[in-house]
């Protein structure tokens, strides 16, 4: 089964020394590979740049910025395969980020 992992946490925590982080996440990505889990994963750029949208009664509303008003954001994700979810949930103890959320992929058949 597919899995994404949603990688949570507060924007200004991510601005401190890159390089660390990096090294930790490229850690976490080759132990992955080894374990023939890793199928794809990205950081997100600020949830300042993105864009939400709303459909009301017809209309689309935009609001620049997350929709939601929290100190914590998505930074990014994995895409994992996993047999099952308490392999994903192992999987995921080992991710450098502090929340972690551990989502089942709806695979659709045909």
């Amino acid at each position: 089964m597919k899995y994404v992992l949603l990688m949570y946490g507060d924007e200004s925590d991510w601005a401190g020394p890159a390089a660390e982080q990096y090294a930790a996440h490229a850690a976490f990505i080759e132990l992955l590979k080894s374990r023939g889990a890793y199928l794809d994963g990205e950081e997100l750029s600020s949830s300042g740049r993105a864009v939400s949208l709303r459909k009301d009664s017809g209309r689309v509303l935009r609001t620049d910025g997350p929709f939601v008003e929290t100190a914590e954001q998505v930074g990014g994700f994995y895409l994992i395969e996993a047999r099952d979810l308490d392999e994903a949930i192992e999987l995921a103890k080992e991710c450098p980020e502090r929340i972690v959320e551990v989502r089942p992929v709806v695979e659709y058949q045909g």
